[in-house]
């Protein structure tokens, strides 16, 4: 699958990746190409060397303003299309233009502005790190549909707000300012420039051994419901290989000689 770049950039510099959604007359609604082109994006971020951190950003008024409905039913198979994608094996065609950026071996962070509705929303609940604009809006609009959200929520929101404030976005559809998005836990952090503190952060991540960052990263994704048991073995195990490893003695000498350290990007 190649990137379409007039639906996604993807530019890398100094470790960051800033990958924007670039369908900015329609508030990067989700077409058919930006669903194939954000696909497309995840799985060259996941074996691009080099890479320890991204923003995902929006171009133009809004992050993303959700499914462009008639787009879709307008497309090559319609409706027919779009049940047999949801036929197939699990995580499907749609879910994994949002849960892709989980399964990403280096941290998320969205930048959040204007619209982010719907599948939108969904993408940017599966960062790893929300940064919005106290202005802008979110919701969890598929019940203006008819239908639930379906690209991977189940795996992404329970893990922020409690289930009633997930049954209340859901059942409603309910617009909620970025302000009221923060104070629910949705979004992690407001500001007036979500892309330049997104960048910030992506760039502090990014000084940090990118082993230890990415052994972080799988151990709250896989561990945040298990067992004492397998939570417990799992931060022993992912401990155990990060102890003694090139990444980590540099840490320990940058932290000693109070020098960057020069880490290896893993291949």
């Amino acid at each position: 699958m190649s990137i379409s770049e007039d639906r996604v950039r993807i530019e890398v510099a100094d470790h960051v990746a800033t990958v924007t959604l670039s369908r900015p007359d329609k508030h990067n609604a989700l077409d058919i190409p930006m669903f194939e082109a954000i696909i497309a994006a995840t799985e060259r971020l996941a074996g691009q060397p080099g890479v320890r951190a991204v923003v995902l950003r929006g171009e133009g008024p809004s992050f993303c303003s959700g499914l462009d409905v008639t787009s879709i039913m307008a497309a090559q198979g319609g409706l027919d299309g779009v049940v047999e994608s949801l036929e197939k094996d699990v995580p499907n065609f749609f879910q994994r233009t949002a849960y892709d950026w989980l399964r990403l071996p280096m941290p998320v962070i969205a930048a959040i502005h204007g619209n982010c509705l719907g599948g939108g929303l969904q993408i940017a609940l599966a960062a790893d790190i929300r940064i919005a604009a106290p202005d802008s809006r979110l919701s969890v609009m598929e019940i203006k549909w008819g239908l639930i959200p379906d690209m991977s929520i189940t795996r992404t929101l329970p893990r922020l707000v409690r289930t009633d404030v997930a049954k209340w976005l859901t059942y409603t559809g309910d617009l909620l300012t970025g302000s009221e998005a923060e104070e629910l836990g949705i979004v992690t952090w407001l500001d007036e420039q979500p892309v330049e503190r997104a960048r910030r952060i992506a760039q502090e991540i990014a000084t940090k051994s990118p082993d230890a960052v990415r052994a972080a990263k799988r151990l709250f994704n896989d561990a945040w419901s298990g067992s004492p048991e397998e939570t417990l073995g799992l931060e022993a195990s992912s401990q155990l290989r990060l102890i003694g490893s090139p990444n980590q003695l540099a840490a320990v000498a940058a932290g000693v000689t109070k020098q960057p350290a020069e880490f290896v990007d893993p291949g």
